[in-house]
């Protein structure tokens, strides 16, 4: 792999630095303490490269996965629900009713720089499934005082379509691979603000039977872009680079102290 041709070629660099101060005859102090920590640094440089190299081809794979299934024709919800993991991001059909007395507004979500709410609602499938669909962007109201315009949604049975969902599918920042609160999906959120329980999907409404199903924004497929990851992972090989390169700095002022 380049990473590790590239450690091994450091390697050799500090190796043949070492034969030369040597067959010189002239010691360095802490030369075996300084080498290590060199050492460290560049095995370190050489993980998080390593590391943003595998995140850039996750990154790959989900973009793949997220175009292929979403130009699928919509499937029915009862073919996908046995494995939503597999499935996520197909469109799919269902039909049931609305629990119109249960609708959660979902704060901080942005369109086009403008604040304002995701709002769910509650479905119950003829099958007697219960999960959340995304019904959409609203904005926000002039204040916190004022409740923002929802969209009215039928309160009989309908047959909706929409984009399988899972609660936590999409990669959330962190510091270095230490994983984000899984708790805080949208299904967990919704049914942590609703003291409800429901399937560990949701559905992000495209459109349905009935004009009303059509949302005026409906939920944003994520940013399809390979993102800096690769970049990151050539920034890390430089480091370590740049730190291989200090420590033969440091070797030459040596020899160059003891020649004067």
């Amino acid at each position: 792999m380049p990473v590790a041709r590239q450690f091994f070629r450091e390697l050799q660099f500090l190796r043949r630095g070492r034969e030369e101060l040597s067959n010189s005859g002239k010691k360095e102090s802490y030369s075996l303490f300084k080498s290590f920590v060199a050492l460290s640094l560049v095995l370190l440089c050489l993980w998080a490269a390593q590391w943003q190299f595998n995140r850039a081809l996750d990154r790959s794979d989900r973009n793949s996965k997220i175009e292929s299934h979403v130009a699928m024709k919509p499937v029915s919800l009862e073919k996908v629900v046995s494995n939503p993991a597999l499935h996520e991001w197909k469109t799919v059909q269902a039909q049931g009713t609305f629990d119109l007395k249960n609708q959660i507004l979902l704060r901080n979500r942005y369109f086009e720089g403008v604040y304002g709410f995701e709002l769910l609602t509650k479905f119950t499938d003829t099958q007697g499934r219960t999960f959340w669909v995304d019904c959409g962007w609203v904005k926000a109201g002039k204040n916190a005082l004022t409740r923002p315009e929802l969209p009215k949604l039928p309160d009989g049975e309908v047959q909706l379509t929409g984009r399988l969902r899972l609660d936590t599918s999409l990669p959330r920042g962190a510091f270095f691979a230490i994983p984000s609160n899984q708790a805080e999906g949208l299904v967990s959120k919704a049914n942590a603000q609703s003291g409800s329980s429901t399937e560990n999907y949701y559905l992000d409404l495209i459109s349905g039977n009935d004009p009303l199903l059509t949302p005026a924004v409906p939920a944003q497929l994520p940013e399809l872009s390979d993102g800096p990851h690769m970049a990151y992972a050539l920034q890390w090989i430089f480091f370590g680079g740049l730190v291989i390169y200090g420590r033969f700095l440091i070797r030459r002022d040596v020899l160059s102290r003891e020649e004067l």
